[in-house]
């Protein structure tokens, strides 16, 4: 009976399992409640804070209604349009972008009113008809000031088409892949006049696509019409006001990046659009169009601003529903998205959101699905609690300190059904038989840690602790080529790299080390885990010395027989070559896995740099790359040298990386200490920006290595490959001296 039940609670997990997969899919498929449920949480999120009102150099010349009831009624002649540009150029203005379309002639030109009255005295009607049109005179303001016109999106083949121009603005530069199958797209557009358009300095897109709750969350900065790439008004607007150059869009294979305008990447969702951050609509932003044309408007109001033209009178009806919960006119929205852009305050959904949202609620789910069986009520309340709180705590986080919106309310759904489907469930705490610790442990560790492990059983705790670990990755350098010499007999070649990585394996039980894993040639291990080791960041970094040297012994011993490892002459014997990267920091170590199948391993943001700094070692030369915490700890005691301050990939706080040498005796020669004297000297000079001093302490140090033995041409060449660039590249001002790593 007992059996059966304990099967019987298991394919109880197994179908939480398949529930979760099939809640995925249905995440992946984002039906429209989910949309309605997440939106609606942003914009709580957004309601909770709003973006601090702060002055930027953006003006809104408003065609309210006041200026309607003192000018006339709308649409005015375009003669007054025409004196609104130069008023607001004269004034200053950087350039002005309309968010109006004037797609059609102005009525009220001389030569339109004699045509729309031919019962007019003949004197009359040629003299209006000599007159010039309103929409010259527009097109003439248009190119004495920086101008750019707004052309609207049209879902349809509804355009003005009888007078459609082709378009034949500036392609972006793209950077990745082809952005096209991630952008809105729209087959159709209203333009205006040619006359205008091709008078004005740009032209900008607005599109006017709301959410399924005809909530605008959104904006498009880049979108596709008529199959041609086009900027949106407001990026058309900033990217004149800055010089008028190309832009570029950056793609991965997740989607759109961001659009890389006047030297700035701005981050946008997969499909080009941006999330704007906005404030409580505010008078202070907008210029009444009347004040500027009856010459009201304080001298200057303008000077050194983008300005845009639309309207917020009732009666036209260009006003939109947004996250703020009240409506506010279209062009205020565009003002605030030129705003966000310039100060860098967008709201951030980036394109691998649903990604980490889905990996979250994976995380989640399975966590419940694991351990709520085996919980009480009241602690399984408790930390249900805790943990969606938790999340849900996160998620505002996020928003509030870095602007970056993941959805709080798939995740804490979806676990929230799990934990209602599992603690449905009745069931039985059974004790599960822990594994001999000599078979979980004897493949892993040296025999006499298995020993103290045996006989003081609770120095071990299962299913994972936090711990300081100091982590040590290794991989073969050139394993493609060996295995191509091996490609013809491949059991030579699982010989050889078995003979291999037992001398790697012994090195690191011998220094009391605990093997994580083997992955094909490359090796993963930890120390102070699952015993305590106080020295362990020493114990790592004698264990990689011990590699190196060994495997030196084996290329040596391996290079006299002059043949392969089943030996058979005649065959090239590759040298096989050891990367080894070392770091120390909390983990968080133990079993890992499933019911069934389990690991003992170590995970954390430690685990993720130790990786990263054993693939730099190939680049800088360096056999063993240390981390700073570990270097912190050995420096006294080991031959160390600075190699760089990067970011790696993945990683946004800067590491500073060193070169292991060797032991104490090393550090203690004159030629090394002069060495590293030397080279902190040529890194100085390099971080302060003086090329010319880094350069001559480059070639001091190629001697200077060679006094204390050791090769490092690969990494004196780096530098100076990075200095010769620098030279004809300057870096910004705000340049760290920080190496950015594009590789693992």
């Amino acid at each position: 009976m007992r059996e059966w039940f304990s099967k019987w609670l298991g394919w109880i997990r197994v179908i939480a399992f398949f529930g979760l997969i099939c809640g995925l899919a249905i995440r992946i498929g984002d039906p429209l409640p989910l949309e309605t449920l997440r939106n609606a949480a942003f914009d709580f999120y957004h309601q909770s804070k709003p973006r601090e009102l702060t002055p930027l150099p953006v003006a809104v010349l408003d065609v309210d209604d006041s200026s309607i009831e003192e000018i006339g009624q709308w649409p005015w002649p375009r003669t007054l349009v025409a004196e609104m540009v130069e008023r607001a150029t004269a004034d200053g203005a950087v350039a002005i972008g309309f968010d109006i379309v004037f797609a059609e002639p102005d009525r009220l030109s001389p030569p339109q009113i004699a045509r729309d009255n031919p019962g007019m005295p003949k004197e009359l009607a040629d003299q209006l008809s000599r007159m010039p049109e309103n929409d010259t005179l527009l097109a003439q303001a248009f190119a004495r000031s920086r101008v750019i016109v707004g052309q609207a999106t049209v879902r349809s083949l509804a355009g003005n088409r009888s007078e459609k121009r082709e378009m034949v603005d500036l392609p972006p530069a793209l950077i990745g892949q082809d952005p096209k199958p991630f952008l809105l797209s729209f087959p159709d557009i209203l333009q205006n006049l040619p006359e205008l358009e091709a008078n004005a300095a740009g032209r900008g897109m607005f599109a006017t696509r709301p959410d399924a709750d005809g909530v605008y969350r959104r904006v498009p900065l880049v979108m596709l019409v008529q199959n041609k790439i086009r900027l949106g008004l407001t990026p058309e607007l900033l990217r004149v006001a800055t010089g008028g150059g190309t832009y570029a869009i950056r793609t991965n294979d997740a989607g759109i990046e961001g659009v890389v305008l006047a030297r700035q990447l701005v981050p946008t969702a997969r499909d080009g659009t941006v999330w704007p951050y906005l404030t409580p609509s505010s008078q202070s932003r907008y210029v009444r169009a009347a004040d500027l044309l009856e010459g009201r408007m304080p001298p200057g109001r303008l000077a050194g601003h983008l300005v845009l033209v639309g309207t917020s009178a009732i009666g036209l009806e260009d006003f939109r529903a947004t996250p703020l919960g009240v409506p506010m006119a279209g062009v205020e929205i565009h003002a605030q998205v030129l705003e966000n852009i310039m100060a860098k305050t967008l709201l951030n959904r980036p394109n691998y959101a649903i990604a980490v949202e889905l990996v979250l609620t994976f995380v989640l789910c399975t966590l419940v699905i694991i351990f709520a069986p085996s919980l009480s009520a009241r602690l399984l309340i408790s930390s249900s609690v805790v943990l969606l709180s938790g999340y849900v705590g996160w998620s505002y986080y996020m928003f509030y300190e870095f602007r970056v919106l993941v959805d709080p309310t798939f995740p804490v759904l979806a676990t929230a059904t799990a934990i209602m489907l599992i603690s449905t469930v009745n069931y039985l705490r059974e004790e599960r038989q822990r594994r001999e610790i000599r078979n979980a442990f004897g493949q892993y560790v040296s025999p006499d840690l298995v020993d103290q492990l045996s006989r003081n059983q609770g120095q071990l705790t299962l299913g994972g602790e936090s711990r300081q670990l100091t982590l040590l990755f290794s991989d073969v350098r050139g394993f493609t080529a060996i295995a191509e010499e091996y490609r013809d007999d491949p059991q030579a070649l699982t010989v050889l790299m078995n003979r291999f990585l037992t001398i790697l394996s012994e090195a690191i039980m011998d220094n009391k080390g605990t093997i994580d894993k083997f992955m094909g040639d490359a090796v993963m291990a930890f120390w102070n885990a699952p015993l305590d080791h106080e020295q362990h960041p020493h114990a790592a970094c004698y264990a990689a010395l011990r590699m190196i040297a060994d495997v030196e012994d084996f290329n040596t011993k391996r290079m006299k027989s002059g043949t392969r490892t089943k030996g058979r002459d005649g065959h090239r014997v590759h040298r096989l070559q050891v990367g080894i990267g070392i770091n120390t920091g909390q983990c968080v170590v133990g079993n890992m896995g499933s019911d069934t199948r389990f690991d003992y391993t170590a995970l954390g943001d430690p685990v993720n740099v130790a990786s990263r700094l054993e693939g730099q070692s190939r680049y800088y030369g360096c056999a063993i790359i240390l981390g700073q915490a570990t270097a912190a700890h050995v420096s006294a005691d080991m031959a160390l040298m600075e190699l760089d301050r990067i970011r790696v990939v993945g990683k946004e706080v800067p590491e500073t990386i060193y070169g292991l040498f060797g032991h104490d005796g090393m550090r203690s020669t004159q030629a090394f200490q002069a060495m590293v004297a030397r080279n902190a000297d040529m890194l100085s000079a390099y971080r302060a920006r003086d090329w010319e001093d880094a350069e001559t302490v480059l070639h001091d140090l190629r001697d200077l290595c060679a006094n204390a033995g050791l090769e490092l041409d690969e990494y004196l060449s780096l530098y100076a490959t990075r200095i010769s660039e620098l030279r004809s590249d300057p870096p910004p001002a705000d340049w760290d001296g920080v190496y950015a790593s594009t590789r693992k």
